[in-house]
């Protein structure tokens, strides 16, 4: 991957992680944000696939799939930062070890 194409696969993933922040501002069920993601990702990958000169896919198919992986690796970016903030103040908080 050149950094053309990871400038494109990043971009869609950026734009997936501002949709699951809208999301998680409305009273839709926060289940629906990886199947909100990985839709938005697929249609944002075919868009990408006619539109840009420099993209990962050879076909229309493989545009989907890079789109959907790329808008679900915004909800396991959010996880991991959640899981590492959530870790280190459950450090901070010193239980009685020792």
């Amino acid at each position: 991957m050149d950094t053309g194409t990871i400038g494109s696969v990043v971009g869609i993933t950026v734009i997936c992680y501002l949709a699951a922040t809208a999301v998680r501002a409305t009273a839709l069920d926060r289940k629906w944000i990886p199947v909100i993601c990985g839709g938005l990702g697929g249609i944002l990958g075919i868009v990408g696939y006619f539109t840009m000169e420099v993209y990962p896919a050879g076909d229309v198919l493989s545009a989907i799939a890079v789109g959907i992986v790329s808008g679900l690796a915004a909800t396991g970016g959010h996880q991991v930062y959640k899981q590492v903030i959530s870790s280190k103040t459950a450090g901070q908080k010193g239980g009685g070890e020792g």
